[in-house]
């Protein structure tokens, strides 16, 4: 069957961009999820949780990934290209446990837009009473506990093999398990490879509008939601802002919303930064103004209103590269590696920035040139300089910003191939993906002497070394 007709529609993916997940059910037969149960039982007896060793330990799971509908729907959130991550984990609710609070996983970045989804895969059907995965829909816009009403959370309950993809951001938390029984949740990170330029999935409208969607929502975050939905369509930053004739556009009116960000409440603070974005060039300086604040809040509100104003917010952003606070340095390289490949005048500062005193500057540097320079091999020569870096992070975003860059980055093989055996598992990891992505002959061979050297065996125990 056409592929297409696994793809999410113009609905689903407005949903999504809305409530930060969507849920699908696998093809496959009840059968196979109740081996996958049974193997997790087993591993789980003999060895405890196997953490990012899941998929070697019980190898059909990659069958859950593979299957249309799930593939169809990562597709339409992250492109054609998504990337499996390194990193998964089994989440065990274990029978009668009291659940856990609502939290965000550790690396929550200042992007609405997304790069980044969990798949939630659960093996054995999960009423409630099981203990499932709890989500507060729409929360992935926000990063203060205050601004979360726990009483609009939704337990995300299925039959075996239902999968739910969520947003990374989302709040979220393992349930009480009032059961005797036990709970299984497989958790797999990906992430998106290439800047959109085309819709991905089904789309037969890129226009956003209200349709399925409560009048309530819409006023409250029609903005936000357009400009995440802009971006998914591949849409062109910078157009979308009043017209010259409007008395709105003065520096006075901007100047009151820039106060307006001052607010108590999160979700009307937000609201306010996409309001401001819509002055286009205008708001600009009052915005990169901003990333001087002492408040992070202040600094996160700034960002989000100048990746919407997008391609004529660069040039401010690339002179806020060189400002003497190490924080503006940094927000202007993360609101530029937002923006993306609109930003790609900026490539020059962000190679120049990774080599800037701050180990935050220098993370930020090395993932931006992940989305901004994703046309050329430009950045490749200082971005496998990164690989050096003493701090880690500054190497995960460089060795993936390099998997990003793809066929770009085939200068980088022979330092790819030094970092394979980098003491951080998750450089480790990318580097093997760059190394596919890249996919030179010399890429290949390399990649093949790893896999010979570091094979490792799914059915050898103690109990059955050989």
């Amino acid at each position: 069957m056409d592929q297409k007709e696994y793809l999410l529609s113009d609905q689903q993916m407005k949903n999504f961009i809305r409530d930060g997940y969507v849920t699908v059910q696998t093809d496959l037969p009840a059968e196979f999820h109740e081996l996958v149960f049974q193997q997790t039982e087993n591993v789980f007896e003999k060895e405890g949780n196997p953490g990012n060793n899941l998929l070697p330990r019980i190898p059909m799971i990659q069958e859950v990934f593979d299957d249309r509908r799930v593939s169809g729907a990562l597709t339409s959130v992250l492109g054609q290209d998504y990337y499996l991550q390194p990193h998964r984990h089994c989440h065990y609710n274990p029978p009668n446990s009291n659940g856990q609070n609502l939290h965000q996983d550790g690396g929550k970045r200042w992007s609405h837009y997304t790069r980044w989804l969990l798949a939630l895969y659960y093996p054995q059907e999960t009423p409630e009473e099981l203990g499932p995965t709890g989500i507060i829909p729409k929360s992935h816009y926000y990063g203060n506990r205050d601004s979360i009403d726990d009483d609009n959370e939704v337990p995300l309950c299925g039959v075996a093999g239902t999968v739910t993809i969520t947003n990374y951001d989302l709040w979220h938390r393992a349930m009480p398990n009032h059961s005797s029984k036990k709970r299984y949740m497989m958790k797999f990170l990906f992430s998106r490879m290439s800047e959109p330029e085309v819709p991905s999935w089904n789309s037969q409208d890129t226009e956003w509008t209200s349709g399925g969607i409560p009048s309530a929502i819409v006023d409250n975050d029609v903005k936000m939601f357009q400009q995440v939905w802009k971006w998914h369509c591949g849409q062109t930053n910078g157009n979308d802002h009043y017209p010259s004739s409007t008395t709105m556009l003065d520096s006075t009116t901007i100047l009151e919303l820039i106060e307006g960000l001052r607010q108590d409440s999160e979700p009307k603070c937000i609201d306010t930064a996409y309001t401001i974005s819509k002055f286009g060039a205008k708001a600009v300086p009052a915005l990169v103004k901003q990333l001087e604040d002492e408040s992070e809040d202040i600094r996160r509100y700034a960002f989000c209103a100048l990746s919407a104003v997008g391609e004529p917010a660069v040039n401010a952003l690339i002179t806020a590269t060189q400002h003497q606070d190490w924080w503006v340095r940094a927000g202007a390289a993360e609101t530029l590696g937002n923006i993306g490949t609109s930003a790609r005048a900026a490539v020059p500062s962000l190679i120049q920035a990774l080599q800037d005193k701050s180990e935050r500057v220098r993370q930020l540097a090395a993932e931006a040139l992940g989305t901004t320079s994703q046309k050329d091999s430009t950045a490749v020569p200082d971005l496998a300089l990164s690989l050096q870096d003493e701090n880690e992070r500054v190497r995960r975003n460089g060795v993936l910003a390099l998997a990003r860059l793809g066929p770009y980055a085939y200068q980088a093989v022979s330092v790819l191939q030094t970092v394979l055996g980098d003491n951080n598992r998750y450089v480790r990891g990318d580097a093997v993906h760059a190394l596919r992505r890249i996919g030179t002959p010399e890429a290949r061979e390399v990649l093949i002497q790893s896999l010979l050297k570091s094979r490792w065996c799914p059915l050898t125990s103690k109990e059955s070394a050989y």
